[in-house]
């Protein structure tokens, strides 16, 4: 039977890949050491989640593994080998903020953890098709050089530019600008899925994904935005907006409809193929408008305040032009938009307060 890696199997696109993959007749292995814990906190704890998988899915198989160990990679890659038809790569460290804290840690898990992936994968299982949750943030702070305008509870790009009611597509230069220390990392990571692809014809996609969101999410103050700002609605948790008045939008992915993606991909691969990934136009939100979302949905008053600092490296306006995966994939569609999706989140948020939960 065919066999599925999947890194960051516990998180929020992991796990919705692992319920995917195995309902379709995968063996899935999951490769998760739970560091989106170390990363943020007992509040991003994934043992819920990872706990939950074990209990429903029978034909899931957990190693706790730090994927900067090529070691212990290289024997669980050498164990399967042969039966390994697909490698998902979820596992990262996520956050512009955290990286600026320990750069070194940043970088080795996001690029030296992809690098590892791709070798063992090109070294056991060269047929096998591997693809790469990447970020938008790989196009740096490029996007705020856009003709942006600013309307009542949003920015939006100006009507006449070709990116208005499109969004953003893969073109857009990743060169002379500003990443974060975080989109550096992924930047070199993406490239290096992609260049594994192109030069020992390797079966690659680099996902960059807008806002990636859903029920399985252990979101928190550095990242999950939907579902922290939902938690804080239902805990009376202060929210804090950071820069650009609030209005910086974002298109939402719910984790459904993005594996559905990785799964149509499989099915037919590219080489080196590079898709941007998120909820488009139909399915965007500003600050603003998702905290009146999650107040609408949850019945809840959420308490926030505003720091006109803006997190060095973000977009003022994001949205993700999914055409070209389209184009390749025409029987993919979305299944969730962003009102759906809210109210998926909010009812998880509630369903672990009423059942007490530990997220640790």
């Amino acid at each position: 039977m065919s066999v599925a890696i999947i890194t960051g199997s516990a998180g929020l696109i992991g796990s919705e890949a692992v319920k995917f993959f195995a309902a379709r007749g995968l063996n899935v292995v999951g490769i998760d050491n739970n560091m989106r814990k170390e990363f943020f906190g007992d509040d991003a704890c994934t043992q819920w989640n990872l706990t939950a998988l074990q209990k429903t899915v029978s034909n899931y198989t957990h190693f706790s593994c730090d994927i900067r160990n090529y070691a212990t990679l290289e024997k669980i890659f050498s164990q399967y080998a042969k039966d390994i038809s697909v490698i998902i790569h979820c596992a990262a460290q996520p956050s512009h903020d955290w990286a600026a804290l320990q750069p070194h840690v940043d970088f080795t898990v996001n690029a030296n953890g992809t690098l590892n992936l791709l070798e063992l994968t090109r070294q056991y299982c060269p047929d096998a098709t591997f693809m790469f949750l990447s970020t938008n943030k790989v196009y740096g702070d490029t996007p705020n050089s856009l003709p942006l305008v600013e309307l009542e509870t949003r920015w939006d790009v100006a009507k006449n530019h070709p990116y208005h009611g499109v969004g953003i597509d893969e073109y857009m230069s990743i060169d002379h600008n500003k990443h974060s220390l975080f989109g550096v990392s992924k930047a070199s990571a993406d490239l290096m899925v992609q260049e594994y692809g192109r030069y020992f014809g390797m079966k690659t996609a680099c996902f960059r994904g807008g806002c990636l969101t859903g029920p399985a999410h252990s979101g928190t103050k550095l990242h999950g935005f939907l579902s922290y700002l939902m938690r804080c609605a239902l805990t009376h948790t202060p929210y804090t907006i950071f820069g650009y008045k609030g209005k910086q939008v974002r298109d939402n992915i719910h984790s459904y409809d993005l594996v559905n993606a990785l799964w149509h991909f499989y099915q037919a691969p590219r080489v080196a193929a590079v898709y941007n990934m998120g909820g488009g136009p139909q399915n965007s939100c500003s600050v603003l408008e998702a905290i009146n979302l999650c107040q609408t949905v949850s019945n809840e008053e959420i308490v926030w305040h505003y720091d006109d600092t803006n997190r060095i490296g973000d977009h003022i306006w994001w949205v993700s032009d999914v055409r070209r995966f389209q184009q390749d994939f025409p029987s993919w569609d979305f299944q969730y938009d962003l009102t759906r999706t809210i109210a998926q989140i909010y009812t998880a948020v509630k369903e672990t307060q009423e059942m007490g939960v530990s997220y640790a």
